[in-house]
């Protein structure tokens, strides 16, 4: 009896559930994502005086790839910061930098990253993302550095070991 023709039919079975199941979890977080958008902003949150709920709208807006918005949000958060830990203000300046490099201000990027690492200097986020501006901006000597450093912190960094081969690979 032969039982490939089965064993494929199961396996392929197999294989959709498995697509099903990751397409599934994706169409829930957009779901959700979009749900705590529109909850972010009917709640006022965008005139809020807190930087948190400014941070958490300025995030949701980054998921949703909405990236002029959670500039200006990230903003107001930064602008409304007070006796909160420097750690706070670290993760704020990054998420503004990404949004600003999501949107191909490298240089913009680079100032906000400077100062998350400012704010917080061992954060492997911001000095990765800033790695990323540098080569981005053809500064390749200091993305290479900033690289090392991240892998120094972390050193199983899938993102910063990429970058780090790539630029190596391109100025050899």
């Amino acid at each position: 009896m032969n039982l490939l023709p089965q064993t494929y039919l199961l396996g392929l079975v197999g294989l959709l559930a498995i697509v099903a199941v990751v397409v599934g979890r994706q169409f829930l977080r957009v779901r959700r994502d979009e749900a705590r958008l529109i909850e972010l902003e009917k709640s006022d949150t965008a005139t809020s005086r807190q930087a948190s709920d400014l941070y958490e709208l300025g995030s949701v807006q980054l998921r949703k790839r909405l990236y002029p918005q959670a500039a200006a949000t990230l903003k107001q958060a930064l602008k409304r910061l007070s006796g909160e830990p420097d750690e706070a203000r670290a993760v704020i300046e990054n998420a503004l930098g990404f949004a600003l490099a999501a949107q191909k201000d490298y240089s913009g990027a680079t100032k906000h990253y400077k100062l998350a690492l400012k704010a917080k200097a061992d954060y492997p986020v911001a000095i990765n993302n800033l790695a990323f501006a540098q080569e981005k901006l053809l500064k390749d000597a200091e993305a290479i550095s900033l690289y090392e450093k991240t892998l120094q912190l972390e050193p199983d960094n899938a993102t910063a070991k990429k970058g780090l081969k790539k630029l190596k690979r391109r100025n050899s």
